[in-house]
């Protein structure tokens, strides 16, 4: 009895692992059309997946005071399934939100959206370890 209550409890920790979504994490954004960039605190957020904006830096890498640290940037995503991820971020460089696509490979994210008809890549975002 003991051995089969240590593998259910091995079995049930490998499946833990195995669904542990690869988008969470800190990621740095690309840089934005005034060349800053931020980070991005990727969670759960009840079934879907968020993120929040939690540091910002000028073109130079300086740590800056934002009015946005905090706000949400990534909302309403979801995976699609092989790395890609669909849902909405926020770019507030134009205060617009995207119909985003998100593309994971390894520690790189691609992001890209449309608004109105209007497509923007969003660059590549680093995963920050």
């Amino acid at each position: 009895m003991r051995k089969t209550g240590l593998l259910v409890v091995g079995m049930i920790m490998a499946a833990g692992g195995a669904m542990a979504e690869p988008l969470l994490g800190t990621w740095r954004t690309a840089p934005d059309d005034n060349g800053n960039t931020g980070l991005i605190q990727v969670a759960p957020c009840g079934q879907q997946i968020c993120g929040t904006l939690v540091k910002s830096f000028d073109g130079a890498g300086t740590e800056i005071a934002s009015a946005n640290n905090g706000k949400m940037i990534i909302s309403e995503t979801v995976s699609a399934g092989g790395g890609a991820y669909k849902g909405k971020v926020w770019a507030p460089d134009r205060n617009k939100t995207y119909n985003s696509r998100l593309e994971l490979s390894g520690n790189t994210l691609k992001v890209s959206g449309c608004v109105m008809g209007i497509c923007r890549e969003g660059g590549n975002w680093s995963r920050v370890k």
